[in-house]
């Protein structure tokens, strides 16, 4: 009755879904490279206001530092 072939369909499965998951993985891992670098490309005037929008620094601080660029 029993002919052999479940353990070959089992290892099969198991194949795809090692696949799958390795697949998904590094599709993951590829998306979060790019949001890395994306960050790294900010220049020193965007970062001074993403700080300032988040309140990580008053008014005063952010238009002296500004001028500090500007020079």
């Amino acid at each position: 009755m029993v002919d052999g072939h479940w353990l070959g369909g089992g290892v099969m499965w198991l194949f795809w879904i090692v696949l799958i998951v390795v697949v998904l993985w590094a599709v993951k891992s590829a998306a979060s490279n790019e949001n890395q670098s994306t960050n790294k490309q900010k220049s020193a005037q965007d970062i001074l206001k993403e700080r300032y929008a988040r309140g990580e620094i008053d008014e005063d601080e952010f238009e002296r530092r500004k001028r500090e660029l500007k020079k």
